[in-house]
């Protein structure tokens, strides 16, 4: 093969594997334009904001304050619908009274844009931006929620952070890890490359966890929330919902889901 042939593949290695990146890509993001719900449709205390991320893109987020609680959560959906859909968890969350910013990804909600993968880990670094420097709350005093695939966003942005705590929901190790436990096989998780890598990069978390997760969860395997805890740092603690789904967690879990997570504002981020 002569120069011109070795150039002329190459090309075409590179164009396939972009093609092939944005292929998985879109395999898993399943985003809803719009707005489903308003806090005031709720009868809930809210408002909508715009923040602008690193690289320029306009994010829409829901702030749901609790006046006197000097104590924040981001909270960091999943791969589908968008953050109006879980307006009613949030409200839950505002009263054990924690404040509350859900964030919309890029491409979801109202946001600008098109999800990728570093697309949601600037979002995030966004959403937390404005709750510490346009909203005033401490670092320390900040708790980031990242459920399914936010909990992959979550343990991004988490790292070498003083954050108050992190809470991990219904998530994974990486992508691959859920594609090789799945239909795919181990081949098919191979292809799908390092994508949200949880677990090369929980180790660097210096805050405390709580895991939480359904052993009946049939979208991301109980064992492999386990293996993510396995690997992650103390203090963390692992939660599971008996006879919860990977939907259902807040409705099967019911009261005492919500008062493990008081429990746990109260140790990272007391209201005294």
């Amino acid at each position: 093969m002569g120069i011109r042939g070795a150039v002329l593949l190459f090309l075409v290695l590179v164009l396939g594997y972009a093609m092939w990146g944005r292929w998985v890509e879109s395999m898993i993001f399943f985003p809803d334009r719009g707005v489903a719900m308003t806090p005031k449709q709720l009868g809930i205390h809210g408002e909508e904001v715009f923040v602008r991320t690193e690289d320029g893109v306009r994010i829409h987020a829901f702030y749901l304050p609790a006046p006197g609680a000097h104590r924040a959560l981001l909270f960091l959906h999943g791969n589908a619908g968008n953050a109006s859909h879980r307006l009613p968890n949030a409200a839950e969350l505002v009263r054990l009274n924690c404040s509350v910013l859900l964030l919309d990804y890029r491409g979801y909600g109202l946001s600008e844009g098109k999800p990728t993968e570093l697309g949601t880990f600037a979002d995030a670094r966004a959403g937390l931006r404005h709750l510490i420097e346009e909203l005033g709350f401490p670092e320390d005093r900040v708790v980031v929620f990242g459920r399914s695939l936010g909990g992959a966003v979550a343990v991004d942005l988490a790292q070498n952070r003083k954050l108050a705590g992190v809470i991990l929901e219904s998530t994974f190790p990486s992508i691959a890890d859920v594609v090789s436990n799945g239909i795919g096989g181990k081949w098919l998780g191979a292809l799908a490359g390092r994508r949200f890598d949880s677990a090369s990069k929980i180790g660097r978390i210096q805050a405390p966890m709580l895991f939480f997760h359904g052993d009946r969860d049939d979208v991301i395997d109980h064992e492999l929330g386990r293996r993510l805890f396995d690997v992650a740092p103390q203090p963390k603690a692992f939660e599971t919902i008996r006879g919860a789904g990977h939907n259902d967690l807040t409705q099967i879990g019911g009261r005492r889901y919500f008062e493990r997570i008081r429990e746990f504002l109260e140790e990272v981020a007391p209201l005294s």
